[in-house]
């Protein structure tokens, strides 16, 4: 989609709560939910085609998800026809990308999530990452404390 068809975006999606939506664990219906209002546009972000790239490197690398169960959960969502999603990469972007990653010390996808923000002339970011509140930018949790806390509890575990 181009960028002229969007209108009044409310933010852009972070890699944190793809995996969390991707992958079994304790407040995945939660973060499902959040990532259908998306999809449906009852939320008006943009989520970065990227971010699902990210998102499978966290699943297989950290979260020790299998890479095919990964990829079937992933492509599932990829399939919805929506016009969420963001596929825009330029090599422009890539490079407003890079430098915000390095200024900032973040892996380079956040610092695309934060450009493309920034295009968008949107501060929130909807992330489980509190660590990308950089250059005034919010950081907006899209599930309860609590059970983000219950994530979190449950990553320490299955890393131990």
């Amino acid at each position: 989609m181009s960028r002229k068809n969007w209108e009044s975006i409310e933010g852009v999606i972070d890699v944190g709560p793809i995996v969390i939506a991707h992958c079994n664990n304790p407040v995945k219906s939660s973060m499902v939910t959040f990532l259908q209002n998306v999809l449906v546009g009852k939320i008006r972000a943009l989520l970065p085609v990227t971010a699902f790239l990210g998102a499978y490197h966290v699943l297989t690398r950290y979260l020790r998800v299998a890479r095919h169960d990964a990829v079937l959960a992933l492509e599932k969502t990829l399939a919805v026809e929506s016009p969420a999603f963001y596929e825009t990469v330029t090599r422009e972007e890539a490079k407003s990308a890079l430098t915000i990653s390095s200024i900032n010390k973040l892996e380079s996808w956040d610092g695309y999530v934060i450009n493309i923000a920034r295009e968008f002339g949107t501060r929130l970011i909807y992330s489980i990452d509190k660590k990308l509140e950089k250059d005034d930018f919010k950081v907006i949790i899209p599930i309860p404390d609590a059970e983000l806390k219950l994530y979190h509890e449950w990553v320490k575990k299955l890393v131990k």
